[in-house]
């Protein structure tokens, strides 16, 4: 799955910016990832891809799914959600927010978003710390211009963000979408972490009260830095 967003609206971490200008490669722009991405999952298994005017685009496709991490998404009252895995407890969260059993995954993140979004002081630590099971998700709401990304806090489901050439922020599940795309200026995504242009940029939802930083890589390496909470002991995984 693929979400890319203009730099007006989520303004792309410094640590991958710095990433990126250490070990200068080659980058493409947004358009051109978007259209690399549609042309090759269009020829393996078909693919939906959605323009979300100039603030972005999303894209999917089932090729290469593993039906333990089904990739679903929606759209409802113009949020629009692309979900990676599944929930644990995806029946006591559907009874919390009162929805209907036959709800799934990313029904029910649209509406634990819409809770967060209306129902202050609810906040994203509390949304995402009642999730339980492997995920990954990119959700944008249009009528606020809001992103919301984050991926469980085992890591179990890989994500990866990057800079485009044109300063665009991606998001994907494979290093090999973004990879050329992206030069130096990518990073697998830290576990247990949600990063949101409105919600204080990256944090750490497990662990809310530490710090998130990041490390620059060697040089010879895919990916131009590595986040790391604070006061854990294991960095993000990821598997290339």
């Amino acid at each position: 799955m693929l979400g890319v967003f203009s730099r007006e609206v989520a303004e792309p971490p410094e640590e991958l910016v710095t990433a990126g200008s250490r070990t200068p490669s080659p980058k493409t722009r947004a358009s051109e990832l978007v259209n690399r991405f549609v042309s090759g999952a269009a020829a393996a298994a078909g693919v939906v891809s959605l323009q979300l005017g100039s603030s972005g685009h999303l894209a999917y496709s089932h090729a290469g799914g593993s039906p333990f991490r089904p990739r679903l998404f929606a759209v409802k009252d113009d949020i629009f959600c692309l979900f990676e895995g599944i929930f644990d407890n995806l029946g006591s969260l559907i009874q919390y927010y009162g929805l209907s059993k036959y709800s799934n995954e990313v029904l029910l993140l649209i509406e634990a978003y819409k809770a967060l979004r209306d129902r202050a002081p609810y906040t994203a630590n509390s949304m995402l710390g009642h999730l339980s099971g492997n995920f990954a998700f990119v959700l944008f709401d249009r009528a606020t211009s809001t992103v919301l990304v984050a991926s469980d806090p085992d890591g179990k489901v890989p994500m990866f963000w990057g800079i485009t050439a044109d300063g665009s922020l991606a998001f994907a599940d494979d290093v090999k979408i973004l990879k050329g795309s992206c030069g130096k200026s990518l990073a697998p995504f830290p576990q247990g972490c949600f990063y949101s242009n409105t919600l204080g940029g990256l944090k750490s939802y497990e662990h809310p009260k530490n710090k998130v930083t990041a490390t620059l890589a060697d040089e010879e390496e895919i990916c131009g830095a590595t986040f790391k909470v604070e006061g854990t002991s294991a960095y993000v995984t990821a598997t290339f």
